[in-house]
């Protein structure tokens, strides 16, 4: 069975301690797609987090310049970060719903 919502690579920073440079508890700075297209992210447009089984799915919906948009989810159960949607100037390129194995 073929995944729905593809695997990233992303270097990000998980926060223990408060700091005002560090606005979430975990934050995203560049992620590599399976494809090898990698992508800086220039800001954190919007994040929420909800409970998902016995851990977290944290949502991000992040701006990579040009225009691009991604929203990328983190998973505590599994631990890893998942595409959910690529937006390209207004138009949607992929849109993936989460499986309900997620």
């Amino acid at each position: 069975m073929q995944k729905i919502n593809p695997p990233l690579n992303v270097l990000s920073v998980f926060k223990s301690v408060h700091s005002e440079k560090l606005p979430y508890k975990i934050t995203p700075y560049r992620f590599m797609m399976q494809n090898g297209e990698s992508f800086k992210i220039s800001k954190v447009r919007h994040y929420h987090r909800d409970r998902k089984g016995r851990g977290e799915h944290f949502h991000f919906v992040v701006e990579a310049g040009d225009g691009r948009y991604f929203r990328i989810l983190f998973d505590t159960n599994t631990f890893t970060w998942r595409l959910i949607q690529e937006v390209e100037m207004g138009k949607s390129v992929g849109v993936n719903e989460l499986s309900k194995e997620y």
